[in-house]
């Protein structure tokens, strides 16, 4: 019997160079700009012109005198520290910039981003030894008893490192391959949707499709913090339809509740999202496009808000119907968030052939 052909792949080598890459380089909330300048140099081919906004947002154009607009739209921060506090004895205190993990922190290795360039540093722990006569009451990491040390003796020597109040520090950890097609690293949320727009944007130039409305292709700041940058953006583009991309919880590994989380698993398809943001009709021209496409795709719901920037699009402006297609993930907010190649291809293999779906005479209207 002869072996059946392996399944090409949408994705180039060139294309996980760059994912490396900008999963290897910081960009904190706030402090985007050299994410975005990475971005953007890896989307010039594939764009026809290019803007930025005040705060840091990126976009990507194709056929832009068009005057019906559809966006594709990820965010570009990952979440962070602030140095609050430096002590006499040369520890830093920190706050945290966005959702950061406190309890993750302990000897991890960090960068302080200062006015000399980066500065290395680890969070200190005390020794498992001196804590072992006190096991019952063992302290807990929390915001208010983490420090960072990068081995200065006394509060001068820091700042002679150029590190100040309000400087960011970052974890170090950077981008791996594991077996069986899993990847980790930090900030794949949401470094992750930056790549597949993108990604999405170079198939629509390689096969030279010609698109009948303009295609923006959003990377915004600030999501991590409360949809900020998309707030912005959706205000100044305002689109008549939005595609959204994010991550979300793989459900299947332990101390995750699937009665509250739903189900959901890297490897089986990008996550379709039922809630009151989400268009329904919209939702339901994704989900034709996956059936007709055989793209696997799992759905879930949310009873309030999903959480991403779908919300400062879908109520932007006079209201953009909207759609959340999100990428399952496990350890989300740590140094190794983990997902599966073929949940990124399906992904943007999604997006590109619902693109291609969309036209302005699309029907969006509830009561048409």
């Amino acid at each position: 019997m002869a072996k059946s052909a392996k399944r090409k792949s949408l994705l180039t080598t060139e294309s996980y160079q760059f994912l490396k890459n900008y999963i290897n380089n910081a960009s904190p909330t706030g402090f985007e700009s050299s994410g975005q300048k990475l971005w953007m140099n890896y989307l010039k081919p594939f764009a026809d012109e290019f803007f930025t906004d005040p705060y840091g947002t990126a976009v990507g154009v194709i056929n832009p005198k068009a005057s019906f607009k559809v966006v594709i739209e990820a965010h570009a921060d990952e979440i962070s520290w602030f140095v609050n506090y430096i002590s006499p004895e040369g520890l830093i205190y920190l706050k945290r910039n966005g959702g950061v993990d406190h309890q993750i922190a302990p000897s991890m290795r960090v960068l302080i981003h200062g006015k000399k360039g980066i500065v290395k540093a680890v969070f200190g722990w005390p020794a498992i030894h001196t804590r072992l006569g006190n096991a019952e009451k063992e302290p807990q990491p929390k915001v208010d008893n983490l420090f960072l040390d990068c081995g200065a003796r006394n509060k001068k020597e820091v700042e002679a490192l150029g590190i100040h109040i309000g400087a960011v520090a970052t974890y170090e950890d950077g981008y791996e391959e594991l077996s069986h097609d899993f990847l980790i690293g930090r900030a794949f949320d949401n470094r992750i949707g930056g790549f597949m727009i993108a990604e999405v944007a170079r198939l629509l130039q390689q096969n030279k499709k010609k698109l009948p409305y303009a295609l923006y292709i959003v990377n915004a700041v600030q999501e991590e913090i409360g949809l900020r940058g998309a707030e912005m953006i959706a205000r100044r583009i305002k689109p008549d339809v939005a595609i959204i991309t994010d991550v979300t919880h793989d459900s299947t590994t332990p101390m995750i509740n699937k009665i509250s989380e739903g189900e959901c698993a890297c490897g089986k398809g990008p996550s379709l999202c039922y809630g009151p943001a989400v268009h329904n009709k919209l939702l339901d021209v994704v989900q034709a496009t996956a059936e007709k496409n055989k793209i696997p795709v799992q759905l879930r719901a949310v009873s309030r808000s999903t959480g991403t920037d779908t919300e400062s699009f879908a109520y932007a402006n006079d209201g953009c119907p909207s759609v959340l297609i999100s990428i399952p993930l496990r350890y989300m907010h740590t140094t190794v968030e983990m997902l599966h190649k073929s949940d990124i291809e399906n992904t943007v293999k999604l997006m590109y052939e619902t693109l291609l779906t969309l036209s302005p005479k699309t029907n969006l209207n509830y009561f048409k």
